[in-house]
């Protein structure tokens, strides 16, 4: 008998930046909200925030 796992995947708030430690890449280099690998990096408060272009998802890197 196999035991099920639930995985619950959280909704992505683009207002919110993720940390990086707290929350790894789930594919290296790819945004964990749509999977693309196209960013725009930003300096704020002396770190770097790497935004998707395309769902706008924030991550401190």
């Amino acid at each position: 008998m196999t035991k099920g796992v639930i995985i619950i995947e959280k909704e992505i708030d683009s207002s919110v930046i993720y940390d990086i430690n707290e929350y790894p890449d789930k594919n290296s280099g790819r945004c964990d909200n749509c999977n693309k690998g196209h960013f725009k990096s930003i300096i704020s408060e002396r770190k770097l925030i790497r935004e998707c272009r395309n769902c706008g998802m924030k991550k401190s890197i």
